[in-house]
Formats: structure tokens, C-alpha cells, sequence
């Protein structure tokens, strides 16, 4: 299997420089279900995209701090591969801004969440089974305030937190996402709290370090993304 990762993260701030990229912690994540998979980094956000898409069998569409709405020339560049993927029923997964990239590139809507910043460890829950996931409970580290109003045609609502009733959506077999991010570490996303303190209101900070008691479930996450491209893709056959 074959998986290309399409980086959209846009932060190439110091602290940026300090944690690995949003490529290897993705390649981290998923190489310790499925070590004998290939992954390929492609920084779309720099207008760096795959040319030949049959070359792979899944595509991961990162988190970012940019916003879905701001519509830059890679975005829209971002938003006709994703049709294009769509179109060819290819395997692709989302996450936050990836989430969001799908849903809107397939005619979905983005509004900012009523109750502000979600941030910190957070309960989330799958209330649809999907042939890769089963209904349970389970923990995700999130970090946003804009998330999908409406999904796009087809989709089908799966997964749900407080405040975020979208979660995450299937289209098929061949479309999963989640607004949250399992390819987060507890040190990463602590660090970014700290970094964030100055910038967000002081009670989403202190509820954030307050979440940190709980532990994420990234890598039974992990393990629903590797099966869902092996459903996706065995469904092809």
C-alpha cells in the first residue's frame, strides 16, 4: 500500500521548527499499524502535487492552521484534487483542516462553532458503524473553532463531539474524516497550548491544560485509518 500525505499545514513559525512536520507525524502514526506501507509527502500548501494519482492507494489530507475559507491558489488547487479523487472513488481520509477541505470541496458548508475554540483533549463518538470502525466512545486531541455546518451530498455523519455535532463523515467507502487530530502527541499538543497561551482566552487555555489529564486514543484512530484504505481499496477490486 502506498500512501501519499497531502501537508497543508501552513505554520513555519520557530515553533514549527522545533516538531517534526505534519508529514512525519502522520508517516509516525500510521507506519505502526502498517510498517510495510509506503508514504509520500507532498507539501500542497506550497503547490506540491501528486501528478500521477494511480501510483497510490490512499491520500491523507493534513490539519492546518489556515482556514478553509481563505481560498488561496493552492486551496483551490487542493479543492479540484479532491473532486478529482471523488469523482475516481479514490481512498481519502481528513483531518481538521482536511475535514473541512473535503466537505467543502464537495459542496458542504464551514461556519465558526457558536461555542467558541475547542482545544485539548476532547470526547468524541462514533454514532454510525462504518465496515473500519464500530460504535464506541473515545478521545481525540482537538484544536479548532471553524468546523462543517453541512456536509456535503451523500455523506453520511459518523462520528460526533460536544459542540461539534459534524465530527467526522464517510461518503461510501471511499471518504473518512474527523475534525480532531489523532496524529497528535500529548507532548506536542501541551506544547502548543503553551504556545498558544498569549493568543486564546485564558479559560480555553485552562480547560485545554485541564484535558491533558485525559489521554487521546490516536493509535486505535490509527488503526481505523489503516483499515478503512484496505476496505477502500478491496472494495475497488
Amino acid at each position: 500500500m502506498h500512501i501519499a500525505i497531502l501537508m497543508t499545514n501552513t505554520d513555519e513559525s520557530e515553533f514549527a521548527q522545533l516538531h517534526p512536520k505534519d508529514g512525519e507525524k502522520w508517516i509516525e502514526l500510521l507506519s505502526k499499524k502498517r510498517p510495510d506501507w509506503k508514504y509520500t509527502v507532498f507539501s500542497v500548501k506550497d503547490g506540491k502535487f501528486p501528478k500521477k494519482l494511480d501510483k497510490f492507494d490512499g491520500f491523507v489530507v493534513t490539519g492546518s492552521p489556515a482556514s478553509v475559507q481563505d481560498e488561496e491558489p493552492w486551496m483551490n488547487d487542493l479543492a479540484d484534487l479532491i473532486q478529482k479523487l471523488h469523482d475516481q472513488k479514490r481512498p481519502l481520509f481528513g483531518a481538521c483542516f482536511g475535514h473541512q477541505a473535503i466537505a467543502k470541496a464537495l459542496g458542504g458548508k464551514i461556519g465558526t462553532n457558536p461555542d467558541g475554540w475547542i482545544f485539548g483533549s476532547t470526547e468524541m463518538e462514533i454514532t454510525e458503524a462504518a465496515p473500519w470502525v464500530e460504535v464506541k466512545r473515545f478521545w481525540l486531541y482537538g484544536a479548532h473553532i471553524e468546523q462543517v455546518t453541512q456536509m456535503p451530498k451523500g455523506a453520511t455523519n459518523i462520528m460526533m463531539s460536544e459542540g461539534c455535532p459534524i465530527g467526522g463523515f464517510r461518503i461510501g467507502n471511499h471518504i473518512f474524516t474527523t475534525q480532531n487530530h489523532p496524529e497528535m502527541t500529548r507532548g506536542f499538543i501541551s506544547a502548543l497550548i503553551d504556545e498558544l497561551e498569549d493568543n486564546k482566552p485564558a479559560e480555553v487555555i485552562t480547560h485545554a491544560r485541564e484535558s491533558l489529564r485525559l489521554l487521546a486514543d490516536g493509535p486505535i484512530f490509527a488503526s481505523w485509518i489503516a483499515r478503512f484504505f484496505e476496505h477502500a481499496n478491496q472494495a475497488q477490486t
